[in-house]
């Protein structure tokens, strides 16, 4: 038996001060974890979904697909990303003629792509800095490379050991040399070709056969 005086003070000795509901609330484990999954999210930068975009061509293309599209754009200077690419010349549209291929370019001031399939429909061709064009001497920058697909995308940049980039000739087109021979050559009518190792992009040989035919030869710009 406890006298109730002293129940009084046991009472106020063990009391339990309970904090008010709005500070506190019961969180079942469940419950933690997508909190904190929540928060997390909150916290960190959330991924941005992108689709794949690919450039968008102006005309329809003969030789370039998805896959060759998204591959070239990839290896292109970061100051062609996000323009159009325009046709300029097509050999299907404008004839096969290399003076024909200088004169649509005449008013062109953008790098450019040539894109050549041979008669083995093995596709190849370069991104050139600067527009073809005839030359004494030859232009263009490091941004210049050789590609082909086999069937495998491939990109070939400049090796710095010569400045070969691009020489036109009126019977000629050259990409690349050293050791008279060139990583890329059309004739006049765009109708012959050759291909070998050369020392400005340290290549291997671009088409089917070292000496090929053009079975189709387009030329875009890309800026």
């Amino acid at each position: 038996m406890v006298k109730k005086d002293k129940l009084a003070a046991i009472d106020k000795c063990t009391r339990v001060i309970v904090p008010s509901a709005k500070n506190w609330e019961i969180v079942t484990e469940n419950d933690g974890k997508c909190c904190h999954s929540v928060c997390s999210l909150e916290d960190e930068e959330e991924p941005v979904e992108r689709e794949d975009l690919l450039p968008v061509l102006v005309e329809p293309s003969q030789l370039l697909d998805d896959h060759h599209i998204e591959s070239l754009a990839n290896h292109m200077p970061a100051r062609t990303q996000g323009y159009p690419w325009r046709l300029v010349y097509s050999m299907a549209v404008h004839g096969s003629s290399l003076k024909t291929l200088y004169r649509k370019m005449a008013e062109v001031d953008s790098p450019v792509l040539l894109v050549i399939k041979d008669l083995e429909h093995k596709v190849f061709g370069a991104f050139s800095s600067d527009p073809f064009r005839v030359s004494n001497y030859c232009y263009g920058t490091g941004e210049t490379f050789l590609y082909s697909f086999s069937p495998e995308f491939q990109a070939y940049r400049w090796s710095g050991e010569n400045c070969y980039f691009v020489r036109g000739h009126l019977d000629s087109l050259q990409i690349g040399g050293g050791g008279g021979r060139f990583g890329l050559w059309l004739d006049s009518d765009l109708y012959q070709g050759s291909s070998f190792t050369c020392s400005t992009f340290q290549n291997q040989q671009l088409s089917s056969e070292q000496d090929f035919k053009v079975l189709a030869l387009e030329v875009w710009t890309v800026w």
